[in-house]
């Protein structure tokens, strides 16, 4: 498979060194400072593109590649407002596009844990739940996508909680999930979900040790892409 890596920085480095061991070859790679290099000569040369730009950039980026039929998985986070324009435009030039939060295969069966333990003490009021994630001080995005993810899973199951904010809530009792935000040099990812009560703590962590786990899901998400149409997720890849 011929790829495009869109973002070149650290992400796109180890995106780069996976799918050359895994046989791909690496046609295009362009960096945050230099996207408007990005043409449809040098686009078209890719099978899929793989864009870990910036929420700035992304869907930009996105489009262009849609429009010149170029397959996209998306691991850019902070953009996802204009998440159903990216959709709409797929859907209508008959493309392929995945987005994901997180590409990591450990992230998304801790997706999956999180939604069945949000299920089970949805009827248990005496826990409240909180969320907190620790990454890396050049993350540009907070809380990071992969927060959110958890946060809308287990509001999407609550009676209790309908919103999240980016800050600790002033009372444990209210309405709001707590996502608390932490930025430490050279943290590739830390999430966790407490539900705490008067008798006992639930807690759930994922800790990532290097950005090894994100850049294989993304590649194994471009091996997923190539050859489909449509629109896709990570639970199409793993099949869950």
């Amino acid at each position: 498979m011929k790829i495009a890596i869109l973002g070149y920085g650290k992400m796109g480095h180890a995106i780069e060194e996976i799918a050359i061991n895994r046989g791909h070859e690496i046609v295009l790679t362009i960096n945050d400072l230099n996207l408007h290099d990005l043409t449809r000569e040098n686009i078209r040369k890719a099978d899929v593109a793989i864009e870990f730009s910036n929420p700035d950039s992304a869907m930009e980026n996105i489009l262009f590649c849609l429009k010149e039929n170029v397959a996209v998985v998306c691991g850019t986070t902070g953009w996802l407002k204009n998440l159903a324009t990216v959709e709409n435009t797929c859907k209508e030039l008959n493309g392929s596009f995945l987005y994901a939060s997180n590409f990591s295969v450990g992230v998304n069966i801790f997706f999956e844990l999180n939604k069945k333990l949000a299920s089970l003490l949805k009827p248990h009021h005496a826990y409240n739940v909180a969320i907190e994630e620790i990454h890396h001080t050049h993350k540009k995005d907070a809380p990071s996508g992969t927060a959110i993810t958890l946060a809308e899973q287990i509001l999407s199951v609550s009676d209790t909680k309908n919103k999240w904010i980016n800050e600790k809530s002033e009372n444990d009792n209210d309405n709001e999930l707590s996502i608390i935000s932490k930025r430490i040099d050279e943290v590739p990812g830390t999430h966790s979900i407490k539900y705490s009560s008067n008798i006992d703590d639930i807690e759930i962590i994922h800790t990532a040790h290097n950005r090894k786990g994100f850049a294989e899901g993304a590649v194994l998400a471009a091996e997923y892409i190539g050859g489909r149409k449509g629109i896709f997720s990570m639970k199409d890849v793993l099949n869950f």
